[in-house]
């Protein structure tokens, strides 16, 4: 059972660090080198993410700057900004692309809301998917009469705190990064 509740909280911590860190790739109006995370150039004959083929930097707040490592692949480095969907504009210099953030519209900011609410939601409905998988094992031991009944309540209580308190968290990450964007 301790080995069940191990294992059911390093779930549920890896389901908040998803969320985490599907919110700091999330465009909020202010320059984050997270923001160019999921980016793949083809260069070399392969596909590598852009932070193995250049240093991203932001000097500003409003700027990222993109230098890369070997000054050949700096246009297969545009050609992976302008097809992402950041929705951002290289600008490209003889041997850095500066990366100009806009300000968020409000109807953008809005959408982006949106996304943070369902990102949010995903990330609860998989920690209570974790909770009704660890329910399950409990009462399956107890059924087997690996465990009594008093011990099999025990765990269900654990589970529920486990999950409220993962739950919780998830709401707190969602309204920091929601005040961060209707404010950016």
């Amino acid at each position: 059972m301790k080995e069940l509740m191990k294992k059911t909280r390093e779930r549920m911590d890896k389901s908040i660090e998803a969320v985490r860190n599907e919110f700091a790739s999330i465009r909020t109006g202010r320059a984050s080198a997270a923001l160019l995370d999921g980016i793949m150039v083809e260069c070399y004959g392969s596909r590598m993410p852009i932070n193995q083929v250049a240093t991203i930097g932001v000097p500003e707040a409003r700027l990222i700057v993109v230098t890369p490592f070997d000054k050949s692949v700096i246009g297969n480095i545009n050609k992976a900004l302008l097809k992402s969907d950041l929705g951002l504009t290289p600008i490209v210099d003889s041997n850095l692309i500066r990366l100009p953030i806009p300000p968020l519209t409000e109807e953008r900011r809005k959408n982006v809301v949106k996304t943070l609410h369902r990102i949010a939601e995903e990330g609860k409905v998989a920690v209570r998917n974790i909770r009704r998988d660890a329910n399950d094992a409990i009462k399956k031991a107890q059924k087997n009469g690996d465990t009594s009944e008093d011990e099999a309540h025990h765990y269900l209580d654990e589970i529920q705190k486990l999950t409220d308190k993962h739950i919780e968290m998830i709401k707190e990450l969602l309204k920091i990064k929601e005040k961060d964007v209707m404010e950016g």
